[in-house]
């Protein structure tokens, strides 16, 4: 059974956003492993809450990757 996880900063999609990526990834998996995968994939994304990961050492939040300046 094909699995994608898909994390995401919590608050960055709305419903609408999600049901497309559960949709693309399905039909990216299809389209790789042949339609009889589409019944089996299961596409999971996962809200991360604010300040919950990090890259390079740096902690991220919704803000920052908004480009929006930091407080303080």
């Amino acid at each position: 059974m094909p699995f994608a996880n898909l994390k995401v900063p919590a608050g960055s999609l709305d419903a609408e956003q999600k049901e497309r990526l559960v949709h693309r990834v399905t039909d990216l998996y299809a389209e790789i492993y042949g339609e009889r995968a589409r019944a089996t994939t299961l596409v999971l994304v996962e809200d991360v809450a604010d300040g919950g990961w990090g890259v390079g050492g740096d902690v991220l939040t919704l803000a920052a990757l908004r480009g929006e300046p930091r407080a303080g």
